[in-house]
């Protein structure tokens, strides 16, 4: 054959290929386990679009928006055919051009404003040329998990005194979406255990729990020290009716 007409032949193979790609939209959003969307409000989850056989990234991007209506979300019971998305909740919308049926994978990742409490997720589906996956809760994922800070720690070493010094601690602990954590609320505090622990040469030698500090997701408890040393502070949070957990540590020293 002529190098021509071979060339012309490839052309119009990359041509007819090209024209089966058919645009499909997709929306992802993350859902705190047993709260609301992971939004704007909490720096959003990182979502990445994954063709399933090759590992190729389609797309990627972070979730924006707002975290929902409450009432929706956790106080209405749902109908299996009802949505919970309403307009301006937090989600992450991509274009993907497929030829062919396609599995692919969406990997949620955040939140993205709290690294030491983000936690990930993943889930994979086959998406069709030309399906519209926007409409509706679209591409739900559940993210498990709580965002636990701890502050409040003294910068420099502490000094005992009579042999023993009292650390306050100090711990926010709030769903993955950023909701608040209080009594009687809609996440109540009596469902969490928050535990203080103090640790030196990687073992627990003193635990101390939590109390609510009287202001939302606000905990406190205050640690004692007894010999010097170079210590972590470590602070879990678990809601056992959910399995959600996180935690949280830091570095002090006592002289």
């Amino acid at each position: 054959m002529h190098l021509r007409h071979v060339g012309t032949t490839l052309f119009a193979l990359v041509l007819s290929l090209t024209a089966y790609a058919q645009p499909t939209p997709v929306t992802v959003r993350v859902l705190s386990h047993d709260a609301k969307f992971v939004g704007s409000s909490v720096g959003g989850a990182l979502v990445t679009l994954t063709e399933a056989d090759s590992g190729r990234v389609l797309a990627q991007g972070v979730t924006e928006g707002e975290t929902g209506d409450t009432d929706l979300i956790v106080r209405t019971p749902r109908d299996r055919r009802a949505s919970i998305v309403t307009e301006g909740a937090a989600g992450f919308t991509a274009q993907l051009d497929l030829e062919r049926p396609t599995r692919i994978v969406a990997t949620a990742y955040g939140p993205l404003d709290f690294p030491g409490s983000a936690t990930s997720v993943s889930a994979s589906r086959l998406l069709l040329p030309g399906q519209n996956l926007t409409e509706g809760d679209a591409w739900l994922l559940d993210l498990p998990g709580l965002i636990v800070e701890l502050g409040g720690l003294p910068d420099a070493p502490v000094r005992l005194e009579d042999g023993k010094s009292e650390i306050p601690i100090r711990a926010r602990v709030a769903m993955m979406c950023g909701c608040p954590i209080e009594p009687d609320g809609l996440w109540d505090a009596a469902e969490f255990e928050i535990e203080a622990m103090l640790e030196r040469d990687g073992r627990i030698v003193r635990r101390l729990p939590m109390r609510y500090a009287g202001e939302p997701s606000e905990f406190a408890g205050t640690l004692l020290v007894t010999k010097p040393g170079n210590y972590h502070v470590i602070v879990t949070a678990t809601q056992p009716r959910t399995g959600n957990s996180g935690s949280s540590r830091a570095a002090i020293g006592a002289l």
